[in-house]
């Protein structure tokens, strides 16, 4: 009886870290949920976003990958949703990248991102 019960929370423990490992990414090669830190102000699609961290969460709306950013530990969260197109990299990703252009008002625009471990940028 001993050994059954053993076995049981062996199988249980493998079954969980195996849902944990399949959980970090999805069928796109991408977390679905990341953190990111904006240092200024930050136009996001059609949205600025004040400096601050924020929840980046990837989800599908039929064909359309979106970007929801949403900020954290704030009393009134900005938020904004943003289309974006998945570039598949060549290897997975070593390190976050974050990649800001300027607009023609001299505003800070994001552009891509890259989060360490995906297998794809995304680009708005």
């Amino acid at each position: 009886m001993r050994y059954l019960r053993i076995a049981a929370v062996f199988s249980l423990s493998i079954l969980c870290l195996s849902l944990l490992a399949t959980a970090k990414q999805n069928k796109f090669g991408v977390a679905d949920s990341r953190l990111v830190n904006l240092t200024a102000p930050t136009m996001v699609g059609d949205v600025l976003l004040p400096a601050g961290n924020y929840k980046v969460t990837h989800i599908m709306e039929a064909e359309n990958h979106i970007m929801v950013f949403k900020e954290v530990n704030a009393k009134n969260p900005a938020e904004a949703r943003v289309k974006c197109r998945l570039v598949p990299l060549a290897q997975k990703a070593t390190r976050d990248e974050q990649t800001i252009v300027l607009n023609g008002s001299s505003q800070r625009v994001l552009h891509s991102l890259i989060f360490t471990g995906d297998s794809a940028q995304h680009v708005f």
